[in-house]
């Protein structure tokens, strides 16, 4: 018995010491705008063996039960990630088996464009094409965010029901995103404005998108109503590299749940054919389907061996579409039949297979109407580390050690923890607006933002874009707790949970997708003065407040994008700004479950400097936000930012390596 307890304190001592969140005062602040974006998806490597949790449930057969919630594993630990054992080698990209067989791209078709929204045309042709996804992906966002706040504040109602009429005539447009989907393809962003077949580079198995404009602007899908997208005779027919081959020629297809024919078992397909449903209506079948168009395009690729791009679509609270839709690799075409479907009516039915040595699948069955039920969350070893302070339960699973623990050796809190002998400035007036702030002429904590508000209200609040801080509303505000301008004063919205990994110690990953913009959670812990740290060279949860350092540039600080109103800016001397912060939050011994989250040089989440209560800039709230729409089970992670050569210890530089995986990694954390 004796042994077993001290193996089980020697093995929270190495718990401890592998979990290096390292966040050392003197950093810099991490900087993200859609010109600048690192953010990468993971690739299992080959030479990594799932563990015990992955091989559980690879027996069980378990996936993803719908879009916004998943209780079980789908795939090995993400690879977006700091490896603490120098033992380790760096991580290795997959790589794809040879069954995958891929065919060879196909390209055709024209753009047209001018330059005149935020990246330029030019810079994008120098870029990678994941980058380009990457930063097409974010414009859309943020255009659809800005198109939908400019209606909300022109009718003055962001809760109106969409398509009815007010009083004086004005009504929200009904579909933001197209009008983005029309922007970015007059302006040439495009990120595939020619059609071709096979896998894209730049897009992953795995990829979410939370439109099908959103889908078409980086060419992954080019219909936005459509199940089928082909490639078509009079466009592609006449050129050289096509002659070989018979068209029509489908590229992708959609599987939502449409069509009541349908059979979806995964990695085997029966994809009905289109046409004959009443799209408004019920989606039953009314007629017949005749061979022509995509229908026959799915027929020439059985004899010509070309597969398809499939898509499925699930429904999701947490999307402006209420869908989300997931690119789940290659299927070829194998075969097709004409059956009488449910209504009595004749309808194609093709039988697509996935092609094998791909990614795992990420999505689950489509089925007609249906959805099904959850599973239990397996490996737990804490159901909520947070003791019943947070409105959602924070699990813990550990598939990792033998015996299983729980994360120990701190105390949890949901808010910062004022230190003993300071004490924060007195809460702001605040606002006057009744209920919810709508109008950002009117309420007072919108002018501090530059006359707007920083959120849109969609989705419980989205970031439009990173600001040097955030004005949100206070306690002695007189809107109520809905107002979307307390958007990082709700608390947690989205499942997380706190799992085991074999070389980092524990990570963070959210069991329901998130899109981007989204609040995820507030770096919490104890708030101290920088100048009374001790140990800080050991200390590795420690986060300087550097909102003003970020504002005024000091010390090599990335500004961020939006304006700060100059009725607070005016207020600060710089020459009595200092270089460094004056308070940090330490969240060693006490702290919130943003603690766990980790490093990555392509990160999914990124800081936001947040005031909700007082005005002092030194003393900001800490909230991080989606970068990226993120996936079921992703791990979550944000860019320390570290200046390199800038942590010493003993009079030493302290260099530690980064081994997170990303495409892009910078190789050395500090």
């Amino acid at each position: 018995m004796g042994k077993a307890i001290a193996d089980k304190k020697s093995l929270l001592k190495e718990t401890e010491s592998e979990r290096r969140s390292s966040r050392f005062v003197g950093m810099k602040r991490p900087c993200y705008d859609i010109s600048s974006s690192k953010k990468k998806k993971k690739k299992v490597p080959s030479d990594i063996v799932a563990h015990n949790e992955d091989a559980i449930h690879a027996r069980e057969g378990i996936r993803v039960n719908d879009f916004d919630s998943v209780e079980q594993r789908l795939q090995p630990i993400s690879l977006e990630r700091r490896v603490k054992r120098k033992t380790n080698s760096p991580n290795k990209g997959s790589s794809n088996s040879a069954d995958l067989n891929d065919p060879q791209e196909v390209v055709a078709g024209e753009g047209i464009g001018r330059n005149d929204i935020d990246i330029n045309a030019a810079n994008l042709q120098e870029k990678s094409e994941y980058q380009k996804v990457k930063e097409t992906t974010r414009l859309f966002n943020k255009l659809y965010f800005k198109y939908l706040y400019e209606e909300q504040k022109r009718c003055n109602k962001p809760v109106a029901r969409k398509g009815k009429k007010k009083k004086n005539g004005k009504r929200l447009i009904k579909r933001p995103d197209l009008k983005v989907m029309q922007e970015i393809i007059e302006t040439n962003k495009c990120v595939y404005r020619k059609k071709r077949f096979g896998n894209l580079p730049g897009i992953e198995v795995g990829d979410r998108f939370c439109s099908r404009a959103e889908m078409l602007v980086i060419g992954l899908h080019s219909q936005t109503l459509g199940g089928i997208d082909s490639m078509t005779e009079n466009k592609y027919g006449e050129l050289e590299e096509y002659k070989r081959y018979q068209f029509p020629l489908a590229v992708s297809v959609v599987l939502s749940g449409v069509y009541e024919d349908d059979k979806d078992d995964l990695d085997t397909i029966w994809y009905t054919g289109e046409g004959g449903i009443k799209l408004l209506g019920n989606k039953k079948q009314f007629k017949d389907q005749v061979m022509a168009k995509g229908n026959l395009a799915l027929k020439n690729n059985i004899s010509q061996n070309v597969p398809v791009r499939v898509i499925r679509g699930h429904n999701s609270t947490s999307s402006y579409t209420g869908r989300v839709y997931t690119y789940d690799g290659l299927y070829r075409v194998a075969s097709y039949r004409t059956v009488k479907g449910k209504t009595g009516f004749n309808v194609f039915q093709y039988q697509l297979r996935r092609i094998e040595g791909q990614p795992a699948l990420a999505s689950n069955q489509v089925c007609f109407g249906q959805t099904q039920s959850s599973k239990k969350l397996r490996g737990i070893v804490c159901d909520d580390i947070s003791e019943g302070q947070e409105k959602i339960p924070v699990p813990a699973t550990n598939f990792v050690d033998d015996p299983p623990v729980a994360p120990l050796g701190y105390t949890y809190c949901n808010s910062v923890q004022v230190t003993e002998g300071l004490t924060l400035p007195p809460a702001d007036v605040g606002c006057n607006c009744k209920e919810a702030c709508t109008d950002p002429e009117i309420c007072a904590c919108a002018k501090l933002n530059g006359d707007d508000f920083a959120y849109v209200c969609v989705n419980g609040g989205r970031l439009m874009e990173p600001k040097d801080v955030v004005f949100e509303c206070g306690p002695n505000c007189k809107c109520g707790p809905a107002c979307v301008n307390k958007t990082s004063q709700v608390g947690l919205k989205y499942r997380l949970e706190v799992f085991r990994t074999p070389d980092k110690g524990w990570a963070v990953r959210s069991l329901d997708f998130i899109p981007g913009g989204a609040f995820v959670c507030e770096y919490t812990g104890k708030l101290m003065r920088t100048k009374d740290l001790d140990n800080v060279s050991v200390n590795d949860y420690l986060f300087e407040i550097d909102c003003l350092q970020t504002i005024r540039g000091l010390d090599g600080r990335e500004r961020r994008i939006g304006v700060v109103s100059s009725i607070h800016l005016d207020k600060i001397d710089d020459k009595n700004v200092p270089s460094e912060p004056e308070f940090c939050i330490d969240a060693g011994t006490t702290g919130g479950v943003a603690r766990f989250i980790n490093h990555s040089c392509g990160p999914n989440l990124f800081i936001q400097s947040v005031l909700s209560s007082h005005r002092d800039m030194s003393l900001a709230r800490v909230a991080l936000f989606a970068s990226d729409n993120i996936p079921p089970l992703q791990e979550l992670t944000y860019d320390y930012r570290y200046q390199l050569d800038s942590v010493e210890c003993d009079g030493k530089v302290k260099v530690m390596p980064c081994f997170c995986g990303a495409k892009e990694c910078r190789k050395r954390l500090h």
